[in-house]
């Protein structure tokens, strides 16, 4: 029964792109409800799908569990006694002391199971279809849209949208995420526009400064937030010497990459590891 509950809960929550740390007890010495490969999905909010152990472990498990998923890095926990004797703690391992008085010893991996980053290419150019193709393969959710785009013609993407009007787009994707425009001379302003629209987290514009620079005065005399128009990143990407679309979309990408990982650094993720902490 807690084996179906977890998994069902783990399909649930990835359904819904909602982020959540898997935790499985490495090791115990009784007295532990919990045994070895016992497993449970853990929410930030602190929600507990599955078996790992009583209350006493909890407040560890979900402390542990928000640090992960803030930065989505791994962790290995170790639950003991409360004790007055020095502990030796490994580089790997997070100590926590419990005060309740039930005993046992409880070790666990906390793995934060974080949803694909999201990537939204819009036009329908060479360095467009060049970053359908790369950008899943390092772990992103790929959303191609085109005015008139055919969905035969971009098989790597996730999803494929031929309608670029900017509240149909916000409709559609919602708010956030990561936006190319790779229109190249092929409706860039509808393509700005709609990249506006879903307040991105970050936005590429594969373009010439000068080009860019027309464009972006273009938008802020149709109203939109100069504060966003200014975030409008161009010329786009790493500078690589790209010629090729495929090399440019590989500058564009690499700049993407490195938006994301910076947005999973946290200060907790700098800190160093071995700690201990009284839980009750």
């Amino acid at each position: 029964m807690q084996v179906l509950e977890w998994m069902t809960q783990a399909d649930r929550l990835r359904a819904r792109r909602e982020p959540f740390a898997l935790v499985t007890v490495l090791r115990v010495v009784p007295p532990t409800s919990a045994r070895p490969g016992d497993k449970a999905v853990v929410t930030s909010d602190g929600q507990i799908y599955g078996w790992i152990g009583g209350g006493c472990a909890q407040p560890a498990v979900i402390k542990t569990v928000r640090q992960a998923l803030r930065d989505g890095q791994p962790r290995q926990i170790r639950i003991v006694p409360r004790s007055d004797e020095p502990t030796l703690v490994s580089p790997q391992i997070t100590e926590f002391s419990m005060a309740c008085h039930s005993g046992g010893t409880l070790e666990l991996f906390v793995e934060p199971m974080l949803p694909s980053a999201r990537l939204l290419v819009i036009g329908d150019s060479p360095v467009a279809r060049a970053l359908c193709g790369l950008a899943p393969q390092v772990g992103f959710e790929v959303t191609l849209l085109a005015f008139g785009a055919q969905r035969e013609d971009f098989p790597a993407a996730h999803h494929v949208w031929s309608e670029d009007a900017p509240e149909t787009v916000r409709e559609a994707w919602g708010q956030g995420g990561f936006v190319v425009v790779a229109t190249q001379g092929r409706r860039d302003l509808p393509g700005l526009l709609a990249a506006l629209r879903v307040e991105p987290d970050h936005v590429w514009f594969v373009a010439s400064a000068r080009k860019a620079a027309a464009l972006k005065a273009e938008l802020r005399d149709r109203g939109c937030p100069a504060s966003q128009v200014e975030q409008i990143e161009a010329p786009a990407g790493e500078r690589i010497g790209a010629q090729t679309p495929e090399e440019v979309a590989l500058a564009v990408l690499a700049s993407v990459v490195s938006s994301r990982r910076r947005a999973r650094t946290s200060p907790v993720a700098c800190q160093s590891r071995p700690t201990t902490d009284t839980v009750a």
